[in-house]
């Protein structure tokens, strides 16, 4: 993705509306100079990102100073102080946090391990012969394997293009995250022995193995709580600032550029 770099120069004047927070003008060179922070494709795009992040600090140091909150300086403080004394945050309960362990249990277990072997048969994503022809060979090789005249190291070190073929078409051991996703998700799937399917990614085909394969183990609630604890305060902490500037949004007006805020109630 080529990002458009977006600086005064380059913003026709008058392209987008004004952006008001209440009576309050959000400057045009204000909203060009934040650009720079929010690169994008477009230059609509930017002015958008610039916009809203320059009016949610305005709607903040306005609400900071109804709040009297004017004799601190730094006015990054004086936000921080604000949300300190207006967004109600409730801490996640012990029995929010197993509720929540209870409900994903796909997310709280050790990561399956597996050693793995392939022969590779290259080609070019974007050379369809000759990936029909590897597919071919592949299918020649592997029902060799299957059938029981050939051995699979000796193969991987005849055919195989990945340098795996020294070490007998071992990759070692792999986990999820570790190889590209159109292998890994086959592969993890895959029981221990030859795999009867060829897998096809964009380096070409692959005859493979799982030489061994340890399920991952479901972890103990203690173990994870902390984990969980800190995920849900910053999910409803999230929930709960959107909300708050929503409010404040609604009560002061907003003009020229869509905040747009979730029309959700902090809690569902």
């Amino acid at each position: 993705m080529q990002l458009i770099p977006v600086g005064d120069a380059e913003k026709p004047r008058n392209q987008f509306p004004p952006v008001y927070v209440g009576e309050t003008l959000i400057g045009e060179d204000d909203i060009a100079r934040e650009m720079q922070h929010h690169p994008a494709e477009e230059v609509a795009e930017a002015w958008h990102e610039a916009a809203k992040s320059l009016v949610i600090r305005e709607l903040l140091l306005q609400q900071a100073n109804r709040l009297k909150l004017d004799d601190i300086d730094d006015e990054e403080d004086r936000i921080a102080r604000a949300l300190e004394l207006e967004l109600n945050v409730p801490e996640p309960t012990e029995q929010d946090c197993e509720r929540f362990y209870n409900a994903n249990p796909a997310r709280f277990r050790s990561p399956t391990l597996m050693a793995v072997s392939h022969i590779l048969l290259a080609a070019a994503p974007d050379d369809v012969q000759e990936r029909i022809r590897q597919e071919e060979a592949g299918q020649q090789l592997l029902s060799s394997l299957i059938d029981g005249r050939s051995q699979f190291a000796e193969l991987a070190k005849q055919y195989s293009a990945c340098e795996s073929r020294h070490q007998g078409g071992s990759l070692g051991q792999i986990s999820k995250g570790q190889t590209v996703d159109e292998f890994e998700r086959p592969v993890l799937s895959l029981q221990e022995g030859l795999n009867p399917e060829l897998i096809e990614t964009r380096y070409g085909w692959h005859i493979v193995r799982v030489d061994q394969r340890i399920d991952g183990q479901e972890l103990p609630y203690e173990h994870v709580k902390p984990q969980i604890r800190q995920y849900l305060s910053e999910s409803v902490t999230r929930r709960a600032f959107r909300q708050y500037l929503q409010v404040l949004a609604a009560e002061t007006g907003v003009e020229g550029v869509d905040l747009e805020l979730p029309d959700s109630p902090l809690m569902q």
